[in-house]
């Protein structure tokens, strides 16, 4: 069988179970059936294999720590401390509730690594508060849901792990190629926040003083603590990103139980809704490794490679093209399955065409960001609606508005690598 067809049968029937509101990872492993079938030295048995293979992993491991993490976190009353933080600091500007919601998703980022637990965290919150304050309903959900994609372009990422690890590129280069991008991605929305409080008139908080400024800056410091050790500690090789991440739940565990927030019932909780949703991504990254490997046994990664260079498109055309690639299959599932298969199969054609491999992999990582908040997947468009009690459809035009500028940056990551690159070529050249 032709790698052209193989690509066509796996992909077709894919997207034709997805469709049929199949659950993802499942329509993954059905997709692999009829190709197995038909080839020869191949059985069932590689679907078991693949993603038994694909768990022993010692950096997958790092994955659930960071989402219990995350959780702990949410639950220790940190996202209120950095709330306070982000008002003292934006708040006196045109929209405050706005750009607080922004710049407060912008820290939440270094904490969890994960958009859903920034959108059901923070939503849970400033959705109530905004709407309170007379903000528009689907301005409200649509900033809430946007401004939570920065989770997984600030470091920690846990779409960065899964990267390095799929791929074997440096965690804390990507961590420190995530930091500019997701500054100009927040600044961006920001923008967008200030044009929509001049034209609706939204209120705005009284400027905070310095010694109310410090207070909440000190009061916020526990949460801010975390990202910097793991970042410091991972780029400088002091400890792994699975060890940063365990570290980081003991941290979460402490700063709890010193606070008194957390108290062992509430932990048994956290656990079980942690243990869920890595349930749910690890199942996916079985299932994806298997189809990954399935498309990479009848080299269509390498027929796709002979096409694109046929195109001629140069480096940045190349590019141009691996953003749109994402930005389309970020349509439809999750980010961690479109990691596997796709960064897997364009990896080999950004190596060809000499392009940077943090610069592919950030490009990767934010076009795959949109999909988060774009339908029919959509993720944390669809927890910020459920939280703001709206439908989808009704919140989209607010959600184009503020993804314009967002997707002007990243033409611009695009066209300038060196704005990637930067952070890592400075401080990790090691790693480069």
């Amino acid at each position: 069988m032709e790698p052209v067809f193989i690509a066509l049968v796996m992909f077709g029937l894919f997207l034709a179970l997805v469709f049929l509101r199949v659950p993802v990872a499942v329509s993954l492993g059905l997709a692999c059936v009829p190709v197995i079938l038909f080839t020869d030295h191949v059985s069932l048995f590689a679907i078991i294999d693949r993603s038994y293979t694909s768990y022993n992993s010692f950096l997958l491991l790092s994955v659930p720590f960071f989402l219990l993490a995350a959780n702990l976190m949410n639950e220790t009353g940190i996202t209120e401390k950095l709330i306070k933080l982000a008002t003292a600091t934006v708040g006196h500007f045109p929209g405050g509730l706005g750009h607080i919601n922004v710049f407060v998703s912008m820290l939440f980022a270094g904490v969890s690594g994960s958009s859903t637990a920034d959108a059901a965290g923070i939503g849970k919150i400033l959705i109530p508060a905004m709407l309170k304050q007379g903000y528009e309903r689907n301005f409200t959900i649509a900033i809430t849901a946007t401004s939570a994609v920065m989770g997984v372009i600030i470091p920690p990422s846990i779409l960065m792990l899964i990267w390095g690890g799929t791929m074997s590129i440096s965690v804390g280069s990507l961590f420190l190629a995530g930091i500019i991008p997701g500054i100009l991605i927040g600044l961006s929305q920001m923008a967008t926040v200030y044009v929509y409080a001049k034209k609706y008139k939204y209120p705005i908080y009284e400027r905070a003083g310095f010694k109310q400024f410090v207070k909440a800056f000190l009061e916020a410091a526990p949460g801010l603590i975390s990202p910097l050790v793991i970042l410091v500690g991972i780029t400088f090789g002091i400890f792994t990103p699975t060890e940063a991440s365990a570290i980081a739940v003991l941290y979460s565990l402490l700063v709890g139980f010193i606070n008194k927030t957390l108290t062992w019932k509430k932990f048994l909780h956290i656990l079980s809704d942690t243990a869920r949703l890595v349930g749910v991504s690890l199942f996916c990254v079985g299932t994806a490794s298997a189809f990954s490997w399935l498309l990479a046994y009848h080299q269509v990664p390498q027929a796709l490679v002979a096409m694109i260079n046929g195109w001629n498109l140069g480096p940045t055309g190349i590019v141009f093209v691996i953003a749109i690639v994402f930005l389309i299959v970020g349509l439809f599932i999750d980010a961690i399955p479109a990691i596997i298969i796709m960064g897997s199969i364009l990896y080999p054609i950004a190596q060809a065409a000499g392009i940077h491999p943090i610069h592919f992999s950030l490009i990767g990582v934010v076009s795959l960001a949109f999909g988060l908040v774009t339908p029919p997947y959509g993720m944390c468009l669809l927890i910020a609606s459920r939280i703001g009690e709206q439908s989808v459809h009704k919140v989209l035009k607010d959600v184009g508005i503020i993804l314009l500028p967002m997707l002007g940056i990243l033409i611009l990551l695009i066209l300038v690598p060196d704005i990637v690159l930067f952070l890592p070529r400075l401080i990790a050249p090691q790693f480069m």
